[in-house]
């Protein structure tokens, strides 16, 4: 390999790409995996000039980094349509309206300053999922490129015709207060005008471009950013506050009390609203999930069926295409709506659209409506350090044992085992709604554990004992980032 070219394997992640830049990746890098991705999707589609769209979020290196992106591209015989300044879902949504063949985004998502990425995918609506991410990777490493004659032209003000569509369909009645915050990211130029387009009375926290972020990370899963909603919906007596994360994909939901509603929840009230007018359909959600989706009265009586499906946004977007469902819920906040509500791809404003809609027909405030749901005992989503190396193979023993407890009918805090699911790490459950989780990231050398009961605090931490006990016992395991 040149040695002016930096790219560093590592940074091929299950569904997407993500380095520190200068330091993991340079410009000649960037643009050799813009020759990689060319190459795949010349690959893909069988075509010597695909036509992909290309944007980039709001960080003050990200258009140096797409530039060298699209050089790479169009070295390959790609034709670069580029949108400009964008979030994730307005590229995606591009892909429909402008009919293209792949999609590239130039984002780090809701990572610090100094992290970069892109965001890809070739089929309408679907990111890489961990196949194309290991072949892309294998193209790009291995310089095994398609020569050709590219060329790219601008898509001059296409911010409206992304802002217009989700208007156009989603007015509501109801006068909606809503605190929007978008912790300095790019959302900051969409989501207000959005919002305020269906009929939302918006107070816009933190919604002018700043890429230094100058209060903190634009990540709905931030304590300091749900802090500073919090705060302005009180102040302001607002319905609802909505923040947003650096590229537009995920949303985080905070009621008129001030309080965090965890997305699982928001999801399932979501699943609620929308079973009556869509009976029979199909919602997937990940194993993080809470429990209460398998069981909820209001989607068993419009004959709804919920799968559990693997932790990641491309995972659960490639299951909702699959399964034709008609939305899925990610615990970190991606949420996803099929036809006719949208293109089966995670757009943040499209999901708090949906939650304005669930105001908009019902005569309650979200408090009340949240309080509607039954109460569960949830853990926050712990992580204790596993190498790389052993973290799959630590989860493969510990389904092993699991499996032998149910088999013999062994009794955790009284209760036996009675499900277990095993399509991401195991999710064991028991009769009364119970249930645990162990899994490996997908992203980081350490494994991820969640209960949840519905029961009460102390089964959800005797639950958590009997996991923690199985993994001190491998001798593998590390410190916690968090335990309850």
């Amino acid at each position: 390999m040149n040695n002016s070219i930096k790219i560093d394997p590592f940074g091929f992640r299950e569904y997407d790409a993500r380095w520190l830049y200068p330091d993991n990746i340079n410009l000649e890098g960037v643009t050799n995996l813009g020759k990689g991705l060319g190459t795949q999707i010349i690959n893909h589609t069988n075509k010597r000039n695909p036509r992909i769209i290309v944007g980039h979020d709001y960080r003050s290196y990200s258009e140096e980094i797409k530039s060298a992106l699209k050089t790479g591209l169009i070295s390959t015989g790609c034709y670069v349509e580029d949108v400009g300044l964008a979030l994730s879902p307005m590229v995606y949504f591009a892909q429909f309206n402008l009919e293209s063949d792949a999609v590239a985004m130039v984002t780090a998502s809701h990572n610090e300053n100094g992290w970069t990425g892109v965001k890809m995918g070739i089929k309408k609506g679907l990111t890489h999922a961990p196949e194309e991410m290991k072949e892309l990777k294998d193209i790009t490493l291995n310089n095994k490129f398609i020569e050709g004659e590219g060329n790219e032209k601008e898509i001059s003000d296409f911010q409206s015709v992304y802002k217009d569509d989700l208007i156009n369909k989603n007015k509501i009645k109801k006068k909606i207060k809503a605190v929007v915050a978008c912790g300095n990211g790019t959302a900051g130029i969409f989501a207000p005008d959005i919002l305020r387009g269906i009929g939302c009375d918006v107070i816009e926290l933190d919604c002018n471009l700043d890429y230094t972020f100058p209060k903190y990370n634009p990540n709905p899963e931030d304590l300091e950013m749900l802090h500073a909603i919090s705060k302005s919906v009180k102040d302001n007596n607002a319905d609802i506050g909505f923040g947003f994360d650096g590229d537009g994909d995920r949303v985080g939901v905070i009621d008129n009390n001030g309080n965090e509603i965890f997305s699982d929840k928001i999801g399932l009230l979501i699943a609620r609203n929308l079973s009556s007018n869509h009976k029979g359909s199909k919602f997937i959600v990940d194993v993080k999930s809470t429990g209460l989706y398998s069981t909820d009265e209001v989607l068993k009586n419009n004959s709804c069926e919920t799968l559990y499906w693997k932790t990641g946004h491309s995972h659960i977007k490639r299951k909702v295409n699959n399964e034709k469902a008609l939305a899925g819920f990610e615990k970190s906040g991606h949420f996803f709506f099929n036809k006719p509500l949208g293109y089966g791809y995670d757009d943040g404003i499209n999901s708090a659209i949906q939650v304005c809609h669930l105001l908009n027909n019902n005569h309650k405030k979200m408090s009340e409506i949240i309080s509607e749901l039954p109460n569960t005992y949830q853990s926050p989503t712990m992580a204790p350090f596993c190498e790389d190396n052993e973290k799959y193979q630590v989860v493969e023993e510990i389904i092993k044992q699991i499996e032998d407890l149910k088999t013999n009918n062994v009794k955790i805090d009284n209760q036996e085992i009675e499900d277990i699911l095993t399509v991401n790490g195991i999710r064991f459950s028991f009769k009364d709604g119970s249930w645990g989780l162990i899994r490996a990231s997908s992203n980081k050398p350490s494994l991820v554990v969640v209960t949840e009961s519905p029961t009460s605090k102390e089964r959800k931490k005797k639950i958590f004992e009997f996991i923690d006990d199985l993994l001190q016992k491998t001798g593998k395991i590390g410190e916690y980032d968090q335990k309850i």
